[in-house]
């Protein structure tokens, strides 16, 4: 589980690929405090730690089809800018909301308007999740908790504040561009709830 709380932005340092998986590099400023096996969120897609870069500075993963599949991880090439986040130790403080790290889809930026040191984004979600994404309610955006400001049918919007801009990968992404999609679990089983009644 995590939280949303971006603590690092990553580089992807290379990409190969072994019959049916991607193994992926991702570079860091810093020494990963991250051991073999250890999860981590890679934009919102939990990822295994299968090894790390020299000096400590970074880590490799394995993606399957699967995950190439439902995210963006596909995308990702050298130089790619990737949020990163360790998983939830228990104790620590939920600065989010519960996040799983497992991508329900992918969503389109399909606006972007800067408002002096914010940024307000439009996104365009995958009609069978859109009806999960509720005003004032919690979307998992390439792995960032952020609060939804308002809905109109499959598009909502969200306005990111300047340190979220700063510490993400966020103050890069323009119109068009593609970010995993989270819904909030709580939404997510009220409708399955509802489904019953």
């Amino acid at each position: 589980m995590f939280t949303g709380i971006v603590t690092a932005v990553g580089e992807v340092a290379s990409v190969e690929a072994v019959r049916d998986i991607r193994r992926i590099a991702i570079a860091t400023a810093e020494p990963v405090d991250a051991a073999l096996g250890a999860s981590i969120s890679c934009s919102g897609v939990c990822l295994t730690v299968t090894g790390h870069l020299p000096a400590n500075r970074g880590f490799t993963v394995d993606v399957g089809p699967e995950t190439l599949r439902v995210t963006t991880a596909g995308d990702w090439r050298a130089g790619t800018r990737i949020n990163l986040e360790r998983s939830l130790r228990m104790g620590d403080e939920l600065g989010g909301h519960l996040v799983s790290g497992h991508v329900d889809g992918v969503a389109t930026i399909t606006d972007r308007v800067d408002h002096g040191e914010t940024v307000a984004f439009t996104f365009a979600a995958p009609p069978d999740l859109a009806r999960f994404v509720a005003v004032k309610g919690s979307v998992a955006l390439d792995g960032t908790s952020l609060t939804v400001n308002t809905v109109e049918g499959a598009g909502f919007s969200c306005h990111l504040i300047p340190h979220t801009l700063a510490v993400t990968n966020w103050g890069d992404r323009r119109i068009g561009d593609r970010v995993n999609l989270e819904v909030d679990v709580m939404a997510r089983y009220a409708a399955r709830l509802a489904e019953r009644v």
